[in-house]
């Protein structure tokens, strides 16, 4: 593989330099490096992160290829600028043994967009009452080290137990979907002043932070790692707050669309706004923003949920829930992080690259861009403002809810391991 001369860039939003990717890695960070024998790269200021790690993406495959495929969603991935997904175990047939999982990581590296990592099932089927096949997919060649049920909560204390003591072992982490399915019987929206003034089955706070309250607890008792998914609420937030406070082994993530909307868009009763966990209110939304700056949410994921268009474009009662994000993610927190002066670029890093890495264990990932280190990187036009065009994502589905918004920022280049996936903006 040819040498690559990224020339200018800002390295984390710092000061222009140069980077030298030499085949797979980075042979040397500085300014005024030799370009001799490399492609060079005009960055012109762009910010340089290293490649962005997604822990919660929804790949459909297999079973599901009408809405996306490892192919299509890693595309999706890398013109985002993402060098490595987790794909979540929600598929047809459900990746709840070594064979399913196995399947969706050969398919990730045969593509070669992004690594993709399969999460696997915590319980057989996502039914909630039998632990699936947790050792065996860590042992199998996907070397699976997270496993949640999501789009289904491990409801049964008893079973989240036994999951979290089961990992244990291994290091593993169980990704809770946290919501009670008791209290969100019926729930189409958020539980609040709009939902009861459109009359709409409301789905309250308390069924999300009631199964996180549980959870670290019981994650303290057995000493154990667990990860709250798509935390949604203020009251979510404390709950985590406190449980690092005591020194529980606890860790969260934000969806960009969590830190961007409120409920008040479900008034137009446009079912691109139909989500899970639902958009909460403005006060959510800012508590959900502090908490990512100070680092009580550890990180941002897209929750990436495709569906085809038959399947949102109906009335809002019968519309499947979930929004694409990966092509969109970092304008996001862009927009509501970084230009609102909540993290700088630095801080980005570590919350879209080095911990979600560190979280899911994704080897040779969320590095820092230094000699050395793997080739995992992306680079951002930080200047760019543009509205957001659904035809043109690299995604099978477009249930996007920022159709026609304006946003910042736009990923140009992406390279995984030295090889570019893609080049001004255009997949290779």
């Amino acid at each position: 593989m040819s040498k690559i001369l990224i020339r200018g860039a800002k390295v984390l939003g710092g000061e222009p330099q140069d980077v030298l990717i030499d085949g797979e890695v980075i042979e040397a960070v500085g300014t005024g490096l030799s370009a001799e024998g490399a492609e060079v790269v005009e960055a012109g200021g762009k910010v340089l992160l290293p490649g962005l790690v997604d822990l919660h993406t929804h790949l459909r495959e297999p079973g599901r290829e009408d809405s996306e495929t490892v192919l299509t969603g890693t595309r999706a991935a890398a013109s985002g600028g993402y060098t490595a997904v987790f794909a979540m175990a929600n598929t047809f047939p459900v990746a709840d043994t070594a064979g399913v999982v196995e399947q969706v990581y050969r398919l990730g590296r045969e593509h070669g967009y992004c690594d993709v990592q399969p999460i696997g099932a915590v319980t057989v089927g996502l039914e909630g009452r039998k632990l699936a096949e947790l050792g065996a997919m860590h042992e199998s060649a996907a070397g699976v080290t997270v496993f949640s049920d999501d789009g289904k909560c491990v409801d049964d204390a008893v079973i989240m137990r036994r999951a979290l003591e089961y990992v244990k072992a291994f290091g593993g982490v169980v990704a809770q979907h946290a919501q009670e399915p008791r209290l969100t019987e019926g729930a189409q929206m958020n539980e609040g002043v709009v939902s009861a003034e459109l009359g709409l089955g409301g789905w309250p706070a308390v069924a999300e932070e009631s199964i996180i309250a549980r959870d670290v607890l019981l994650a303290e008792h057995v000493g154990s790692r667990v990860h709250i998914c798509h935390l949604s609420t203020a009251g979510s937030v404390e709950i985590v707050r406190w449980a690092k406070s005591r020194g529980i082994d606890v860790t969260a993530e934000v969806t960009p669309h969590h830190l961007l909307l409120t409920d008040e868009l479900v008034r137009t009763y446009n079912p691109v706004y139909k989500v899970n966990p639902p958009l909460r209110t403005e006060r959510d939304v800012h508590a959900l923003r502090e908490a990512l700056a100070d680092g009580t949410i550890d990180i941002v994921a897209t929750d990436h949920a495709p569906h085809p268009h038959e399947d949102k474009d109906c009335e809002w009662a019968a519309a499947a829930m979930g929004m694409v994000g990966l092509e969109t993610a970092l304008s996001v927190v862009q927009e509501t992080m970084v230009d609102t002066g909540l993290l700088d670029w630095a801080g980005v890093a570590d919350r879209m690259s080095a911990k979600p890495a560190q979280i899911g264990q994704a080897t040779g990932h969320g590095r820092s861009v230094s000699a050395g280190e793997p080739a995992n990187l992306t680079l951002v036009d930080t200047e760019y403002r543009g509205q957001v065009d659904p035809a043109g994502f690299a995604s099978r589905s477009r249930n996007t809810p920022y159709q026609g918004r304006e946003l910042p920022g736009r990923v140009t280049h992406t390279w995984l391991r030295g090889k570019a996936t893609l080049v001004d903006g255009k997949l290779t």
